[in-house]
C-alpha cells in the first residue's frame, strides 16, 4: 500500500488505476473519527493508493474526485467547468417594478403558507416545544 502525498498525483493515478481495469477496480472512502482522519483507497488487488488528510480543504477535491470516478463507472462522458450564472438581480428588476409598492408586504405574508392550506400544517406554528421545570 503506498500513500501518496500529493492531492494532484492522487487524483490522477487513481483516475488512471479505474481506467485501467474498471471491472477489478474498487473505491474506498474511509472517516476516522477519532484521529479525524479521512483516508481514501483505490485498489484493482495488484496496485493500491492511498490519500490520508485531516484537512477540511480538501473536501470539495474529494467530492470532485467521488464525481469524476462515478461518472467513470456510469460511462458518462466528462464535461468541462461550467461557468457561474449571470447575476438574475437585473432581470429581476422590472418585474419588481409592475408589482408596485406593496408586493413586497404581500409576499411576506404568504412565505410560511402551505399551497392549499390555512398555514397550520407546514411548520407555520413555531419550533421546539418547551420543557417543564424539574420537581425538586
Amino acid at each position: 500500500m503506498v500513500y501518496v502525498k500529493s492531492w494532484q498525483e492522487y487524483q490522477a493515478r487513481a483516475l488512471e488505476l479505474y481506467k485501467a481495469a474498471p471491472a477489478k477496480a474498487r473505491y474506498c472512502v474511509k472517516w476516522r473519527a477519532k484521529k479525524g482522519d479521512l483516508v481514501l483507497k483505490v485498489t484493482d488487488d495488484n496496485t493500491c493508493l492511498k490519500y490520508k488528510t485531516q484537512s477540511a480543504m480538501i473536501l470539495t477535491r474529494f467530492d470532485i474526485l467521488t464525481r469524476s470516478l462515478a461518472g467513470a463507472m456510469a460511462n458518462v462522458p466528462e464535461r468541462p467547468p461550467t461557468p457561474p450564472p449571470a447575476a438574475p438581480a437585473a432581470a429581476a428588476a422590472p418585474e419588481d417594478a409592475e408589482k408596485g409598492p406593496g408586493a413586497e408586504k404581500k409576499l411576506a405574508q404568504g412565505q410560511g403558507q402551505v399551497a392549499g392550506g390555512d398555514g397550520a400544517a407546514g411548520g407555520a406554528g413555531g419550533g421546539k416545544k418547551k420543557k417543564g421545570k424539574k420537581k425538586k
